[in-house]
């Protein structure tokens, strides 16, 4: 366990290294083109020690309930340490590595799994489809509005959505593809959603009719809200009582999870779906790969709008949000479109950390 960082700053210590970051690569982007020899040397050195260290960052953290639910994956830890039995048929294959992990290793080396688990497939698929450039999208991920919430409190969704990024970079092998989506759907059920999405992107992969679909989701969620919200829990979203008690039970007062519908969130859900509608229509990027990814992040969304009025819709909201940071910097790290490109690649990164860095000093600091 780190004992060297004070529990308060654990969170302010990865935003504001974030943020010095944040302000140096675009310094790079500045004065630098991207394929100079200095600039590469630069990603990559600071790539690796990101990846490494947040690694170690999130996964020694200790196990307090400053963390939301990781004091509750602790305590499920030690149950199973103590020799308890699994009993929940829910998420059963997470529950059976947390059962083997209890019995060959301490609580951190588990959270340093975990973490990953999280963290590493954000790394591999930006590896495999940009190369050299690898950095920027994988640093995309890490300035995440969700990205430090699904790492220590959302645990086992985080790390599925993970899973699921990881089988989308075996994309050309369908078996290791297959292995890794069963793989996050045994970790959290609600996964199966972008599983069957992108897997739709396969037989039908036109982004303009998932624009209109993604469109429609509002008025209908305005105008019908509670419908939607009965339909999928009565569904119970994969026959999961925990899933669709998230749509019917009371937030509690004070929480991130409030009532209603949305504005800030969609707000905040509108970065990837812009970037999408730009480089698509207006630059016409054509990329078959980039479509699936759109696409799927489009359904994905679409579906969390329908059940927006929902307490704690933010556990659906991940299950697009995630895919947010690819969606928006891909074109950028494949084609040329401005003058000044990797100039536009450090603003692009600056105004999309902004959201991240203000919600907390701002709204809730």
């Amino acid at each position: 366990m780190n004992t060297l960082v004070p529990i308060d700053w654990y969170y302010p210590l990865y935003l504001n290294l974030c943020f010095f970051l944040v302000l140096f690569t675009l310094l790079h982007t500045m004065l630098l083109d991207i394929n100079d020899k200095k600039n590469l040397t630069y990603i990559n050195a600071v790539g690796y020690l990101l990846l490494f260290l947040l690694i170690v960052h999130i996964g020694q953290r200790p196990a307090s309930h400053r963390f939301g639910d990781t004091i509750n994956y602790y305590r499920t830890f030690m149950e199973y340490y103590n020799g308890a039995p699994i009993t929940t048929v829910n998420d059963y294959g997470w529950h059976v590595f947390m059962k083997t992990m209890s019995g060959v290793s301490s609580i951190h080396t588990f959270f340093t799994i975990c973490a990953f688990i999280y963290v590493f497939p954000m790394y591999r698929i930006s590896k495999e489809f940009f190369k050299e450039y690898w950095y920027y999208a994988f640093f995309m991920f890490i300035i995440s509005y969700s990205f430090w919430t699904y790492g220590v409190n959302g645990m086992r969704n985080g790390a599925a959505c993970s899973l699921f990024l990881w089988g989308v970079v075996y994309r050309n092998n369908k078996m290791l593809m297959a292995f890794f989506f069963l793989l996050a759907s045994l970790f959290h059920k609600t996964t199966l959603l972008p599983i069957f999405a992108f897997i739709l992107t396969l037989f039908y992969n036109n982004p303009k009719v998932y624009f209109k679909a993604w469109l429609a989701c509002i008025p209908l969620s305005l105008a019908l809200g509670s419908l939607w919200v009965s339909l999928f829990a009565n569904l119970g979203f994969g026959d999961d009582q925990r899933l669709a008690g998230y749509l019917t039970s009371q937030a509690e007062e004070g929480t991130f999870s409030q009532t209603g519908f949305r504005w800030d969130f969609l707000f905040h859900s509108c970065f990837a779906v812009f970037a999408g509608w730009y480089f698509v229509f207006k630059k016409k990027f054509k990329d078959k790969m980039y479509f699936q990814l759109l696409n799927t992040y489009l359904t994905c969304n679409g579906f969390w709008i329908l059940v927006i009025n929902a307490n704690y819709s933010n556990r659906f909201a991940y299950l697009s949000w995630f895919m947010m940071a690819i969606i928006i910097i891909y074109p950028l790290l494949k084609e040329r479109f401005f003058k000044n490109h990797h100039l536009m690649i450090g603003k692009i990164m600056a105004v999309y950390f902004s959201f991240t860095f203000f919600m907390y000093y701002l709204f809730w600091g």
